[in-house]
């Protein structure tokens, strides 16, 4: 049987987990393709670091040794950051190397340069692993909704954030505490920005727009709004009206137009998005032929993440077998112009602080009603040096409603309004 011989850069985390499966399942690897598969060099920055792996595959200093490698045909990219891993996928695919990579940072702002060239030298360029680890939502989106029309995807894409948010919600922990538990247990960083700031889950929302839309969206055009001001005690209110807060993203047409935005979200507690917890993950698709579907499991982790990683790895094989590699990991393309504000609407949970003396609430309805938004449900709590924190979930209002709300409510000076969060029923 014809052996397939693969190169890899980066022996991290998922790096470990590419090496530990193929060798596990190459029985299971050469039944499904029909060719053997064996992992012959890895590149390191550390050669010491990594010697008692020496004993199963060659590592190298030196990208040179696969680039010149005519028997290395398939190349993995694991050593995450937008550079250098762009100028080493560059160089990859002009030396006519199929690559598999898990990098959402680069894919998000650098994929469509990446694509081009991999199309120009026939090559594959796949990356389901990254969004959502070991979910298998792009080849999802790109194969099995092919002939539907897809009006809305959004999920919990990062496993750090919804860790952070299930500890604060059942353990009736501060961010900070719960931020530095998931330290501990190795579900944050040291330095969290990209994640609590909601950076990562951004990248995310960027790959599946594309996917489910045929829109390329800029990361800077994706409303993002961290996990990192979240209080406490809006985490018990939203409870106590019945929701979970929950890092949400989301994708979907309003009016003429595509909305993306990475926010906190009131997630109603009978919600599928509400059942997620810990460091999992779920992305939820609407179809116009479908209805709702919810592809759930690990966000993140080596051997998820790697299984994704392997699954792109067979589909290059087969591409090869069958003479068809260089297409488009993603064909559909659509131009659609960003969502106006006055067409995306949704319900919010708003949470102010006003002074606790008569007249101060109405004035805070009669600004509402001048641009014709109400609420649904409304709580008052006495707080501390004579203001009042007041809770209230919104019926139905635009994103401009709600900007020139916020406005408005700076403008009486005696307002202080802490958050706006999306409410999903």
């Amino acid at each position: 049987m014809e052996e397939i011989k693969l190169g890899m850069v980066g022996l991290g985390t998922v790096g470990s987990g590419v090496l530990e499966m193929v060798q596990k399942h190459a029985a299971k690897i050469s039944a499904v393709t029909g060719r053997k598969l064996a992992l012959k060099t890895v590149v390191v920055r550390n050669l010491a670091k990594h010697a008692a792996v020496a004993q199963q595959v060659h590592l190298t200093t030196d990208l040179n040794e696969i680039l010149t490698d005519p028997e290395i045909q398939i190349v993995v990219e694991v050593m995450g950051g937008i550079h250098p891993a762009k100028e080493v996928i560059t160089q990859l695919l002009t030396a006519h190397k199929h690559v598999v990579t898990a990098n959402k940072d680069l894919i998000a702002t650098e994929g469509a340069k990446l694509i081009e060239l991999a199309r120009a030298n026939h090559c594959d360029l796949l990356y389901e692993a990254s969004v959502a680890g070991g979910i298998p939502i792009l080849r999802t989106i790109a194969d099995s909704f092919a002939a539907d029309q897809i009006t809305e995807v959004k999920g919990i894409v990062n496993g750090t954030t919804n860790y952070i948010l299930t500890q604060m919600a059942q353990q009736h922990w501060s961010y900070e505490q719960a931020l530095q538990k998931a330290q501990e247990l190795g579900f944050a960083e040291a330095d969290p920005t990209n994640d609590v700031k909601g950076k990562d889950a951004a990248y995310k929302m960027v790959i599946l727009s594309q996917f489910s839309f045929g829109t390329r969206v800029p990361v800077a055009a994706v409303a993002t709004e961290g996990i990192d001001q979240v209080a406490a005690q809006d985490v018990a209110q939203a409870a106590a009206f019945g929701y979970t807060i929950k890092l949400v993203g989301v994708a979907r047409l309003a009016g003429d137009g595509l909305f993306v935005e990475v926010a906190p979200a009131l997630v109603n507690r009978h919600h599928p998005l509400a059942e997620v917890n810990n460091e999992n993950n779920a992305v939820m698709v609407r179809g116009q032929a479908v209805g709702d579907t919810l592809f759930y499991g690990p966000g993140a982790g080596g051997l998820p993440t790697a299984n994704s990683v392997l699954s792109d790895i067979t589909t290059v094989m087969k591409n090869m077998i069958l003479k068809t590699n260089g297409n488009s990991f993603n064909r559909y393309s659509k131009q659609l112009a960003l969502a106006e504000s006055a067409a995306v609407k949704d319900r919010y949970y708003l949470a102010l602080t006003l002074p606790d003396q008569p007249g101060e609430m109405q004035k805070l309805t009669t600004e509402m009603a001048k641009l014709n938004a109400s609420f649904s449900q409304i709580v008052q709590q006495a707080g501390q040096n004579g203001q009042a924190r007041v809770m209230i979930i919104t019926h139905e209002m635009s994103k401009a409603q709600l900007a020139q709300l916020q406005a408005a409510l700076a403008a009486l000076k005696t307002a202080t309004l802490h958050c706006a969060y999306r409410v999903i029923e």
